[in-house]
């Protein structure tokens, strides 16, 4: 089977996952916007996905991202899904249609910082370390409320809701329990009105879990292996 055909096939698959899993939790498919992870890929597969249509991609490295950005078309919605660090930031505002990892105010100022410098709003999520794993990045679901409250203050962020990179398990029943608690703390953060901020999205399931995900309300999937096949780290 050629590269192209087994990308064909695989995101057959993964839309008809997709489908089945909002077809079993009552929701619309088209609540559900499927995020192509192409980290380590090289810009003739994004091509062929692209070719596919797949406009939307998400990186984990800044340089990566950024030379993808420059060759291939600008239709592309681009997400920052990695860990981000505050001196890379300036390099990826106005590219970026949303980071997905802010974990902290140093790195909400920056980005307030460096899209007011652009005259921009940037769209974020806050990513949430639900699981508690000590060797993931993201904040404590008890400081989410806190944190929200103080991003509320910055003119040039959108808040536009909350992530969780769920533990890797061979059973996704495991974590569908993580992705209800990210679901209830987003109610939860709803009504409470804090000032000019929305938590509507909820980026949370990957290749071994998303239909669990889906199930539980995400708005986002990460899905990466099952569209591009295993990937090779250079």
């Amino acid at each position: 089977m050629s590269k192209e055909s087994m990308l064909r096939e695989n995101l057959k698959n993964v839309e008809e996952n997709i489908a089945r899993a909002c077809d079993k939790a009552g929701r619309r498919r088209k609540d559900v916007t499927l995020v192509a992870v192409s980290k380590t890929k090289p810009v003739e597969v994004l091509k062929e996905a692209y070719d596919l249509g797949v406009r939307v991609f998400g990186e984990n490295k800044v340089q990566e991202l950024l030379d993808k950005y420059e060759a291939l078309p600008k239709d592309i919605e681009w997400h920052m899904i990695g860990h981000l660090q505050t001196n890379k930031v300036k390099y990826i505002i106005g590219k970026v249609a949303m980071i997905h990892s802010v974990d902290s105010l140093k790195l909400a100022q920056t980005i307030e910082k460096e899209s007011a410098k652009n005259n921009c709003v940037t769209k974020i999520l806050v990513e949430v370390n639900v699981a508690e794993e000590e060797s993931k990045f993201g904040i404590h679901v008890d400081e989410v409320e806190e944190f929200m409250e103080k991003l509320a203050e910055f003119d040039h962020i959108q808040v536009c809701g909350l992530m969780t990179i769920a533990p890797f398990v061979d059973n996704s029943e495991e974590n569908r329990e993580i992705f209800k608690n990210l679901h209830k703390l987003s109610v939860d953060i709803m009504g409470k009105n804090i000032d000019n901020r929305n938590v509507d999205v909820l980026s949370m399931g990957m290749t071994n879990d998303y239909e669990v995900a889906i199930e539980e309300g995400a708005t986002m999937i990460r899905v990466g292996t099952g569209i591009f096949g295993v990937r090779n780290y250079f």
